[in-house]
């Protein structure tokens, strides 16, 4: 019985050492942004981005994304959604900035890069008005090739990947 817990606790111990590693590399980096999510599961409300659209997902994918029954069921009754500031104003009645930005993770509806609005540019996790700012520096983009060149200036090549995750071009 010992050795087990002893093998138990070792094995807490190493999970947390790995967990702190990932922070501590994280802050090495200095960004400003979050880390990207894993991949959402395939559905057939994935966009391509491989989030979860809000005007496709069902309930159950809106839950499994994080949502509770009762923002999931909120968000199905608003559809269709003209852009992200409408969807935030639905999810903001019951989830907090820090929430929100969690579940942009997993869902969220690509925003045309030439059109969005300063504060649906800052809806995306991890974007703040410096970020923003270079964003709209660039306009009018007119391939995303291009979005990568300018924005690479300014963060690695993991974080441009990550941030073409919410951006199209109309």
């Amino acid at each position: 019985m010992l050795q087990r817990h002893s093998l138990m606790f070792a094995a807490m111990i190493a999970f947390g050492a790995a967990c702190a590693g990932d922070a501590d590399d994280r802050a090495a980096a200095g960004t400003d942004t979050m880390p990207a999510a894993p991949p959402a599961a395939p559905t057939a409300t994935a966009s391509v981005s491989g989030m979860l659209d809000p005007d496709a997902a069902s309930h159950a994918d809106l839950v499994a994304a994080g949502l509770d029954s009762a923002a999931a069921a909120a968000l199905v009754a608003g559809r269709p959604y003209a852009d992200m500031r409408a969807v935030d104003a639905v999810l903001a009645r019951s989830l907090d900035d820090t929430r929100r930005d969690s579940i942009y993770t997993r869902l969220w509806k690509p925003i045309d890069l030439n059109a969005a609005s300063p504060a649906e540019i800052e809806l995306i996790p991890g974007v703040g008005p410096r970020m923003r700012h270079e964003f709209e520096e660039y306009r009018p983009y007119t391939s995303i090739e291009q979005f990568r060149r300018e924005i690479g200036k300014y963060v690695d090549s993991t974080e441009v990947a990550r941030l073409e995750r919410y951006v199209t071009i109309r």
